[in-house]
């Protein structure tokens, strides 16, 4: 009888899948990943411009634009952490729950989730404390200087206060993305997004608030895409809810998604750290010019890399749902279309920033030909191993898919903890142009990371797939 209660269940839930579009584990491979990827890729864009527009509307204020920018430029490492720790929550749990979908145990991934709401709550709220008790000290430490640090607090104390928001719409929109819902999940960042593009002019410039205004304006957006997502996650066309009995933290449930979401974070924070690094050093070498042209590149860079997590957050339900079903072919197929996909982007990306740079700079500021000149000659320096990123990240979270958190984790720490964080610190002192010391430290550690990934991924895998009791081939 228990059986067949099962047989039951599983046949309503693949009915379910089929009606919806989103079987996983039966659909053609490249319209699956063609309909996840694209949603999530026009997520990552509209992410993007999210993420860029406040600095887009800030480095053009009269007067003030480029120490406005590069004092904003200056809270890098606090937003970017507090994005990680979305993360570490979201990106741990979702190819969980996904892997427990595979198999058909809905009430584990339901319990999964519920844990990370409660986690999400309680790391905003600590976040929150400890920014807003110690943001001045770390602004200067992150290299504001006198021009700057008004800009930098402004934005900062505003933004951190959101942080709440940022946990909930960015750590559980990985669950609906997981559930093969890729149109609701870019939906989610859409929605704060257009709030965000239409607030920041209304809020910088009609009502003069400046940078302050622009942080306003994001996390009234950031709030509206955590109803959003909290509306739908409690709703009736989720398949995994939001229920108040799995709200409960359990050490059993939580402390594996903490285990598989510690390399995202890592991947994320160490970013964080990366910034503080860059900013520190170039504000040492170059001073607010160098720091602003790192606020515009640091920009361009989140243009290029967010599409294409989104590329990787499309396969990775495909992946993550065959893996734990036992079907092999569906996920080297999967892999190759991501990864082809993945290099021809980055590629393509390359080319454009080595040809014509000028037109990324003037998204930010048109106004300072010194900030022009310097940003364009430093940007083909420190973009020159862009090209090799596709295949480190797509290889990278490919690992992160398949539940291989300690592989996916080194590989994670490699480019920026091993290779590049020592590369920006040493390089000038053994160069007469220390700014360029700097900034040639990213194309090495890029290229040199990228080979090694590629090279370690092409020795796990097959060894992973063997050990996968292989499933029914579909075509």
């Amino acid at each position: 009888m228990i059986q067949k209660e099962k047989n039951e269940q599983q046949s309503a839930e693949n009915l379910k899948d089929k009606k919806t579009g989103n079987d996983l584990g039966t659909g053609s491979v490249g319209k699956l990943l063609l309909k996840l990827a694209a949603p999530a890729i026009l997520a990552q864009v509209v992410n993007m411009l999210y993420n860029i527009v406040d600095r887009m509307y800030i480095g053009h204020i009269p007067e003030i634009g480029v120490s406005a920018l590069t004092g904003v430029g200056l809270c890098f490492p606090i937003i970017i952490l507090i994005t990680a720790f979305s993360s570490l929550i979201g990106m741990g749990g979702a190819p969980r729950a996904a892997i427990f979908m595979g198999k058909r145990e809905k009430e584990k991934a339901e319990e999964i989730l519920g844990n990370c709401v409660t986690a999400l709550v309680v790391i905003a709220i600590l976040l929150t404390i400890v920014f807003l008790v110690f943001g001045r000290p770390l602004l200067i430490l992150f290299g504001a200087s006198e021009n700057t640090i008004g800009y930098a607090l402004d934005y900062m104390q505003i933004y951190v206060c959101g942080t709440i928001f940022v946990q909930m719409a960015l750590g559980l929109n990985s669950f609906i993305t997981t559930q093969g819902f890729s149109l609701i999940s870019m939906l989610t960042v859409a929605i704060g997004a257009v709030t965000n593009i239409v607030l920041d002019p209304i809020l910088i410039f009609g009502f003069q608030m400046g940078v302050q205004g622009a942080a306003l304006a994001t996390i009234i957006s950031q709030a509206v895409s955590s109803v959003w997502v909290l509306r739908f996650l409690t709703g009736k066309k989720t398949k995994l809810r939001i229920q108040k009995k799995y709200l409960h933290v359990r050490a059993g449930i939580l402390l594996p998604v903490l285990g598989l979401g510690v390399s995202p974070f890592v991947m994320q924070s160490t970013e964080s750290l990366l910034n503080i690094c860059l900013n520190a050093s170039l504000s040492r070498y170059g001073g607010d010019l160098a720091v602003g042209a790192m606020t515009i590149m640091s920009s361009v860079m989140q243009i290029c890399t967010l599409p294409l997590q989104g590329l990787t957050q499309g396969a990775q339900p495909i992946i993550s749902f065959n893996f734990g079903a036992g079907k092999v072919d569906r996920i080297k197929k999967a892999f190759r279309l991501a990864i082809t996909a993945g290099l021809t982007y980055t590629t393509a990306f390359w080319i454009l920033l080595m040809v014509i740079p000028q037109v990324f700079v003037m998204i930010f500021n048109s106004s300072s030909t010194e900030l022009m000149d310097f940003t364009v000659w430093s940007m083909r320096i420190y973009m020159a191993g862009l090209f090799a990123l596709g295949a480190q990240i797509t290889c990278q979270q490919t690992f992160l898919a398949l539940g291989q958190a300690k592989v996916s984790l080194i590989l994670a720490c490699l480019r920026k903890l091993i290779l590049l964080i020592p590369l920006i610190l040493v390089l000038p002192l053994f160069m007469e142009d220390k700014v360029f010391g700097v900034f040639v430290a990213e194309p090495i550690a890029d290229i040199l990371a990228s080979l090694t990934t590629v090279i370690v991924f092409s020795r796990i895998f097959p060894k992973l797939l063997r050990g996968v009791h292989p499933g029914k081939d579909e075509k």
